[in-house]
């Protein structure tokens, strides 16, 4: 499958693979750039895995020691008997420290990552520097997005006969209108297992059983505990729409970036990862260079009703 030059360079940043026992799981988590420097941690999606950010992490190896981890019950990372956005939390502190990446680094979370990285951020001030939430819609308890409908969504456990077979049925969770098909063949290729009698999708399908309120609800209490530097990254045509970013800010005491990634769905890295990647990278070299406005303890702002 063709790629264009800056992806397959993208892939070819060497990187380490290394696990680390958080609360007596194995995590699993890719790590690339110089041991010792600042960091950046890349925390993925539900259902996801380290290797949905292989092409934007990457693109930060020069400059940071960048980081991007399987949560339990995805990717490589052992299954729990069961999960809890605390103990993800614990998972993307250890990989942090185990990674070797020196201070407070900024952590990076997309859609279900985004909620686990505001908990971070919330509940170990002091260790993070920034975070950066992209199209995690943080809002009150919403039907469509409970732990049953979640679980439909992603289907029944199937197991393909090759490899080839199972990319074919390869989908996203919510599905969106455009992809970039050579993201897709890395993406799919990485998310299958070996099993008897052919391949598996390699997420632990009883992850969502735990979470009975819905995963946007959980995060909402931490939005306003947030004390380090944050930005919300909204795809145009994700899950985050301007009334839920809107609400978001006022939650956050309106200190946070609120930036629209134009023509991307929920999915930015699957359809626009160079304006993800420039995103990102726009505001660490912003952050380089400027002083919060805001202190660092501080009250969320609410509207009058």
């Amino acid at each position: 499958m063709s790629a264009p030059r800056w992806f397959q360079n993208s892939l070819a940043v060497p990187y380490e693979e290394n696990f680390v026992i958080v609360d007596e799981a194995l995590i699993h988590y890719l790590a690339w750039g110089p041991p010792g420097a600042r960091g950046l941690v890349f925390v993925h999606g539900g259902g996801a895995h380290a290797h949905w950010w292989t092409h934007i992490a990457a693109g930060f190896a020069h400059d940071y020691r960048v980081v991007a981890l399987d949560l339990s019950g995805h990717g490589d990372s052992q299954y729990r008997s069961s999960y809890s956005l605390d103990e993800w939390t614990r998972e993307v502190m250890g990989v942090a420290a185990h990674g070797r990446i020196k201070g407070e680094p900024v952590v990076i979370g997309h859609s279900m990552g985004g909620f686990v990285s505001i908990v971070t951020a919330a509940t170990f001030k002091e260790q993070i520097s920034g975070l950066i939430i992209c199209d995690s819609p943080v809002n009150a308890p919403d039907p469509e997005i409970g732990s049953f409908q979640l679980r439909e969504a992603f289907g029944k456990l199937r197991t393909y006969p090759s490899i080839e077979d199972a990319i074919t049925h390869f989908r996203t969770v919510p599905e969106q209108e455009n992809y970039l098909d050579y993201v897709i063949d890395h993406v799919a290729r990485q998310s299958l297992r070996e099993v008897e009698n052919g391949w598996q999708w390699k997420f632990d399908r009883r992850i969502f059983e735990q979470f009975g309120i819905g995963l946007r609800s959980a995060a909402l209490p931490y939005l306003s505990q947030v004390s380090c530097r944050v930005a919300l990254l909204r795809s145009e045509f994700g899950l985050v729409t301007p009334d839920i970013g809107h609400s978001m800010y006022e939650e956050m005491g309106r200190v946070a970036a609120v930036i629209e990634l134009p023509e991307a769905g929920h999915h930015a890295m699957l359809d626009q990862p160079l304006v993800l990647l420039t995103a990102i990278r726009t505001l660490l070299e912003d952050w380089d260079h400027s002083e919060p406005k805001f202190p660092i303890t501080r009250s969320p702002v609410r509207s009058a009703t």
